[in-house]
Parts: C-alpha cells; sequence; structure tokens
C-alpha cells in the first residue's frame, strides 16, 4: 500500500484575471478572460477571480461568462467595502460558490493619504460590507486586507476580529508593495493565525518588488496560511506577483520537504501561458523560470558536454513536466563536443583539421548572439558533407 503523503494540502487563488489584468498593457476582453479561465481552471487551481464587476460593464460580463462555465474551480470577485460593489458581484454571478472579497485597508499610511478616513470608519465600512454579503447568501467572503505589511499590529488585529464576527471565513494578507522578507512575512502570518484561528482561511497575496514574492509566500504558508494568491507568469502590479509555474514547480520538487502540496497539474501550464501572452502580446522573456524562452535551453560548450551525456547534470527542473522542451543551441560559446556529437549522429568521420574547419564555419564564427538550433546545424552538416541527416537526440 502506498503511504499517504504527510504534506500539508494548500489550496491555489489565481487572480491572474483581476490583479495580473488590471498591470498596465494586459487589459483582456470578457471573451479573452473565459477563455483563459478556462485553461487555468483545467490544471486544477481551486478558486479564479474574475475582476471586479462593479468597476465597468466588461468586469461585470467576464465575471457573468466565467460563473456560469466553470465547473469544478470556485469563482471570487473583488469588492471595496461598499454594499453597492457587493450587488453588482451578485448580480453577475449568483451566490453559489461565489465567494466575495470585500477590500479592507490595513495601514495608516493608507488610511491617512489615499482613503482620508478614521480607524473606525475603515472596520465599520468593512463590517457592513461583510454582514451585508452574508446577508444575501453568498457561499463564502474574504477580506482581503490592502497594505497589511506596513500596517500596524493593533489596526490589523482589529480589522481581523471585527470582520470575523461579521462573518468573513478568510483574510487575505496583503504584501501590496513587496517589502517584506520572508521573516518578516512568516511573522505576520502568524500573528493573523492567532487572531483568526482554523477554519477561518489565511491567504498570501505578495508581490515581487524585491524579487522574493515565492519566498515570501512559502514563508507565509509553512506559519499557517491556508491558500496561496498567484498569477500565471507572474503578471501583476508592478513587478507582478506570485508566479503560479514558480510555485507549482517548487512543491513538485520540494512540496514533501516543505510539508505542503497542491492538486496542481503542471503539464499544460505552458500551453495557459502561451494563450495569456497571445491575449496581452506580451514578449516571452528569456530567462525566467519555467517559462522563459531558454530556461530549458543552453549554448555553452561545458553545458552541453553534460547534457548530451545526461540531461540531469544540468536540469534538476524536468522541462516535459511543465509542458517545455529542452533546447542546445549553436553559437560561439559553443565547444567541439557538441559538433562531434552531430557528427557522430550523421556517421561521419572527419580528421582533426576537418574537425577544425567545420568548427571554424559552423560554431566558432557565430557572431554576436546568434545561435542555432541544434537540428539546423545538423542539417546544414548533413548538406555540407553528404550524409543523411535523422532525429537528434537531446
Amino acid at each position: 500500500m502506498q503511504q499517504e503523503s504527510a504534506a500539508r494540502r494548500i489550496t491555489v487563488f489565481d487572480t491572474t484575471l483581476r490583479d495580473g489584468e488590471q498591470a498596465p498593457a494586459n487589459a483582456m476582453s470578457p471573451q479573452d478572460k473565459l477563455r483563459l479561465a478556462l485553461q487555468i481552471e483545467a490544471l486544477g487551481v481551486d478558486s479564479i477571480e474574475t475582476g471586479f464587476p462593479a468597476s465597468s460593464p466588461s468586469e461585470f460580463e467576464a465575471t457573468r461568462l466565467i460563473s456560469q462555465n466553470l465547473t469544478k474551480a470556485k469563482f471570487v470577485t473583488f469588492c471595496r467595502a461598499v454594499r453597492a460593489d457587493i450587488d453588482k458581484a451578485v448580480e453577475a454571478g449568483g451566490v453559489d460558490r461565489h465567494e466575495v472579497q470585500v477590500m479592507a485597508t490595513g495601514s495608516d499610511l493608507h488610511l491617512k493619504h489615499k482613503r482620508q478616513i478614521t480607524r473606525k470608519e475603515a472596520i465599520d465600512e468593512v463590517v457592513d460590507a461583510v454582514s451585508y454579503a452574508r446577508s444575501l447568501g453568498v457561499e463564502s467572503v474574504s477580506v482581503p486586507i490592502e497594505d497589511a505589511s506596513r500596517g500596524e499590529r493593533d489596526l490589523l488585529r482589529a480589522i481581523t476580529v471585527s470582520a470575523v464576527e461579521a462573518g468573513a471565513d478568510c483574510f487575505v494578507i496583503g504584501d501590496t508593495s513587496g517589502c517584506m522578507t520572508p521573516e518578516e512575512y512568516a511573522g505576520l502570518i502568524a500573528d493573523f493565525r492567532e487572531w483568526a484561528p482554523s477554519p477561518v482561511r489565511i491567504s498570501t497575496h505578495c508581490h515581487d518588488d524585491f524579487g522574493l514574492a515565492l519566498a515570501n509566500a512559502v514563508a507565509g504558508l509553512r506559519a499557517g496560511a491556508d491558500e496561496v494568491q498567484v498569477t500565471l507568469g507572474g503578471i501583476g502590479e508592478r513587478a507582478g506577483n506570485t508566479a503560479l509555474e514558480e510555485l507549482a514547480a517548487l512543491l513538485a520538487y520540494k512540496g514533501e520537504q516543505l510539508g505542503l502540496r497542491t492538486d496542481i497539474r503542471t503539464e499544460g501550464m505552458y500551453a495557459a501561458y502561451a494563450t495569456l501572452r497571445d491575449i496581452i502580446r506580451l514578449e516571452e522573456p528569456r530567462n525566467k523560470a519555467i517559462f522563459g524562452t531558454y530556461a530549458f535551453g543552453t549554448a555553452a560548450g561545458v553545458h552541453q558536454q553534460g547534457v548530451l551525456r545526461n540531461p540531469a547534470t544540468y536540469e534538476y527542473v524536468e522541462p516535459a513536466r511543465f509542458g517545455r522542451q529542452r533546447s542546445i543551441l549553436i553559437g560561439r560559446h559553443s565547444g567541439r563536443s557538441v559538433l562531434r556529437h552531430l557528427l557522430d549522429e550523421l556517421g561521419v568521420k572527419v580528421d582533426e583539421d576537418r574537425l577544425t574547419e567545420l568548427y571554424r564555419d559552423h560554431v566558432a564564427e557565430r557572431v554576436g548572439g546568434d545561435c542555432d538550433e541544434l537540428s539546423v546545424v545538423k542539417e546544414r552538416l548533413a548538406r555540407e558533407l553528404g550524409a543523411v541527416p535523422v532525429a537528434t537526440e537531446v
């Protein structure tokens, strides 16, 4: 009998269509959002945030379409702590399998300079909005706390205790400015866990301004959070959010060690990312983890020699597991080993002088950053040497 994993299952909340979409140049139509939502659902996420229904007819329509077409994931709407926003969200999606998020303001900095309201007013509006959403029969009401990472503990505790009494069943702890370290964020999550014991859920929402979104999210989960908010490709405000694919990769390989697991299916991730890039016209980055053009590619001779003999020499993360393929590219940093490998596959024997000529013509004198795929170089060699090319094993 297979031993059951001791890792704790966490839920995955995808906010690609809300936080991801609201960043500059990322606008999507309702049909775009539906198309992407269905692909994200197929990856196994637990919740999908549709957007902010009260903000525009487009956001309202996106929520209506997505709520009607999801079959497994719960849908989530974003609302200010205003009854009219909640009415719009419920009108768009109904109450079944619907989580309404009621935004709270979590720092005196935001209260003074953005909202220009008092602490009491901030707490009262959240209590009223949560109570109102509950009165409508909404299945779940969560409270995302904006700027919680710079919030004063007494204010955060007051919001939490009051919202729980009003019926909130989840709190989303926003590192809105991406200012925290993993140790700091873990401490913040531990405090919320104390103020709102289970079965109230705690969710992470981390931004990547220091490049620490994934590290902070994992630290928060290990400190007691139940859920992680992510976006596909890490898109989102400023430097973006915790990336779904990075979280999934980390837990696929290190989940037992970290004591965390999800039900995410990784194989379809790159196809979903391709859909996202097509919709928002996003250029593929060269070196981004998991999704970068060359995340599983190499042009360096020393690396190529290892990969050709055993891919595990330089690959810890397996490309096929994420819908990717490894690539060996021939450029001026490639060595003679890869050329010998191709000649062997072609069944061509050459002396050292001829090898030097071929290396010069096909490898060493490649200019600038130009690189060719291994198969392209192989075909070129085959034509020059009169050999029959066969499939290259990489």
